[in-house]
């Protein structure tokens, strides 16, 4: 199929096509799937056990991060479903490996206590895999955009934001300050 002129000369440089009386309107691209970030092998929260949705264990529990100012600095919050016991630690920065990293150290001595784990879709808990594999649990993930999947874990963060509110560094506290902070939110009543 022959081009008409004016499309021809505007792909060898040239400029007749802007002396069209109706140029034709770029179309805006909404949304295109970002490909390279997808998380291999991530488990639907649909297959979690129902014992989970219940609480009657204690064992599973919930994963989010609270990201510091201007995204450098990162608190990784795990919340135990059906005591609501809340731990946090800082990780070296948002990555997926720093994040797997303080998950593991942090969780390691109290393997025995966790069953699974339910995380959100960002890239930072790509490593799901070696996490689950650490730990000997089960890793699941909620679905997009429903954050009400993972509520308490929400609620908990937004009580943490209570004391650390967005724009401050994270990196100015130190490991002493977020326990003290994370022993409030275990006292406050929920």
């Amino acid at each position: 199929m022959d081009l008409p002129l004016y499309f021809a000369d505007k792909r060898n440089g040239g400029d007749l096509h802007t002396h069209l009386r109706c140029q034709k309107q770029r179309r805006k691209r909404y949304g295109s799937i970002q490909r390279r970030g997808q998380i291999k092998n991530r488990v639907s929260i649909d297959k979690r056990p129902e014992v989970v949705d219940l609480r009657n264990r204690v064992g599973d529990w919930e994963s989010d991060t609270v990201i510091g100012k201007q995204g450098h600095s990162v608190l990784v919050t795990l919340v135990e479903r059906k005591t609501r016991f809340t731990v946090a630690t800082k990780a070296a920065n948002k990555t997926a490996r720093a994040v797997t990293d303080a998950i593991c150290n942090y969780l390691k001595p109290y393997r025995d206590r966790v069953l699974t784990l339910t995380y959100d879709n960002g890239r930072k808990f790509a490593y799901h895999e070696e996490i689950a594999r650490e730990l000997t649990a089960e890793g699941f993930f909620a679905h997009p955009y429903h954050s009400w999947e993972r509520g308490l874990n929400e609620n908990t963060n937004g009580l943490i934001r209570q004391y650390v509110p967005k724009g401050k560094d994270i990196d100015d506290l130190s490991d002493e300050d977020v326990a003290e902070l994370i022993e409030k939110i275990n006292m406050r009543p929920r």
